[in-house]
């Protein structure tokens, strides 16, 4: 398959999006393809969810508060995954400090076929600037550009030393810079939401705003780009929209949620592709329900590895083993419908 990107996006957060990107990631690399997962939330809570504690203290060349205070000795350096410096707000620094274009920095590989382009909460500095700089890309201005195209470079770089297939870009719940230029570099948006009144709020607000940044960045900057120069299209094809379950059961949705529910169909076609609303019950662009797997986040998180990957030796007993299957089926027919569905958007 040709490189493809996908951001997963809601301008609302505890939807469940981060562990959404992080367990996708890891079923795609289940299905064969090679992944690089793309953290652009200056939470970094994607970073946080692939590596440990001394892997981020590498990674971010900050000592634990314990370690300055003497209080315990300084870890030893990391050899394997991560070396330090090797984020994504220190690939930007030049940029933000004015000593030249984007850093060269190389992708984490968690295991075989499976990369992360790491993230870092020194990624928040660069919201000012992206944001300055927006209105003169319109004018043509070459610095301008340079900045935000810099994720774009960035991420097509990192896709291309590791030889992606397909790249998952998290980023943070708002409609800040630092978004617009994440998912400008998307190729396709996927959006998970929770069947409440603030995800409907959020696609109002998220839909209209996606069709402004992708007409103004292809009307106004694109022509506008020298030959030569790396620019995204600003494709942010919607894929469709994944519900999050809440905690009830799947069969028995109670009838607050049963009501939004049956309002985000219309609300998405509305806001997100600028269409008049579906018929009763068209969710053609519903991808998938996925229940809540709260109960196994602890073992998962502990265990550092998806949820679905969860053995005996990780606590996973009994009904819970059971419960991990589940989990891995409905995550493996989620993925391959997000890949159905991108090859649908390309006319395969």
């Amino acid at each position: 398959m040709n490189r493809t990107s996908i951001a997963l996006f809601n301008n609302k957060g505890g939807v469940g999006k981060t562990t959404l990107t992080y367990h996708l990631a890891h079923m795609f690399r289940r299905l064969g393809l090679t992944v690089l997962a793309v953290d652009l939330d200056p939470q970094a809570n994607l970073t946080s969810m692939c590596l440990d504690e001394t892997e981020l203290e590498e990674l971010w060349e900050n000592g634990s508060e314990l370690t300055a205070q003497g209080a315990v000795p300084p870890a030893p350096p990391v050899a394997g995954r991560v070396r330090g410096g090797q984020t994504i707000a220190d690939a930007v620094r030049p940029i933000l400090e004015g000593t030249g274009d984007v850093a060269s920095v190389s992708p984490a590989e968690l295991q075989a076929g499976l990369w992360l382009l790491a993230g870092s909460l020194d990624l928040s500095r660069f919201e000012d600037k992206l944001s300055g700089e927006w209105f003169r890309t319109f004018a043509g201005d070459i610095a301008a550009i340079r900045t935000t195209t810099a994720f774009h470079r960035i991420v097509e770089q990192a896709a291309e030393e590791v030889g992606a297939d397909i790249v998952l870009i998290d980023v943070g719940p708002n409609l800040g810079a630092i978004n617009r230029a994440a998912l400008i570099a998307a190729d396709s948006v996927l959006m998970p939401l929770a069947a409440d009144l603030f995800s409907l709020k959020g696609l109002s607000n998220l839909g209209p705003t996606l069709r402004d940044w992708r007409r103004d960045w292809q009307q106004l900057v694109l022509p506008r780009v020298p030959a030569g120069f790396s620019a995204p299209r600003a494709g942010m094809r919607p894929l469709g929209y994944v519900i999050m379950q809440p905690e009830m059961r799947l069969d028995r949705p109670v009838k607050a949620y049963e009501r939004w529910l049956e309002r985000i169909p219309r609300v998405y076609s509305a806001a997100v592709l600028g269409e008049s609303g579906p018929e009763q019950g068209d969710e053609r662009h519903r991808i998938a329900t996925l229940r809540n797997y709260r109960s196994l986040m602890p073992l998962a998180h502990d265990a550092r590895k998806p949820m679905f990957d969860l053995k005996a030796a990780d606590g996973a007993l009994g009904s819970t083993q059971k419960y991990v299957q589940t989990c891995y089926r409905e995550f493996r027919g989620l993925a391959e419908k997000v890949l159905a569905r991108m090859e649908e958007l390309d006319g395969g």
